[in-house]
Order: C-alpha cells, then sequence, then structure tokens
C-alpha cells in the first residue's frame, strides 16, 4: 500500500491519475446525460428556449406599456 501511494504521490505519475479521473468523470456526465431518454427529449426542447424568451419578453413589455398607460 506504501508503495502504491509512493508512485501516485510522485509528479509525472499523479498527472495520469488526475487524467484518469477526470476522464472517468467526463464519461460519467456524458453517459447520464444521453442514456435516459426522457432527458433527452427535454435537453433536445432546451434548444428553442433563446426564441421562447423573446415571446415571453415582448409579453412583458407590452403588459408594463399597458399599465403605464392607466
Amino acid at each position: 500500500m506504501a508503495e502504491a501511494w509512493h508512485w501516485i504521490t510522485q509528479l509525472g505519475n499523479s498527472k495520469i491519475v488526475a487524467l484518469l479521473l477526470f476522464f472517468g468523470t467526463f464519461v460519467g456526465i456524458l453517459w447520464y446525460v444521453f442514456t435516459n431518454k426522457q432527458r433527452s427529449e427535454r435537453l433536445e426542447t432546451y434548444k428553442y428556449m433563446p426564441f421562447q424568451d423573446d415571446e415571453d419578453g415582448d409579453t412583458e413589455n407590452k403588459a408594463v406599456t399597458d399599465d403605464e398607460r392607466n
């Protein structure tokens, strides 16, 4: 166990361990996001969010102008 810890704490070897940990985390996140059918359908609907925000913003601006007129 002590030899393994000494191997990991060496600067050249710790970079490899960190790379493997980050790569494993990255693959895990991708798997989590894209494997569930419901989640992927929900993510597909998010691509229309900028267009929906413009429509919502226009109605809010109209409501404010209507309130100011009264």
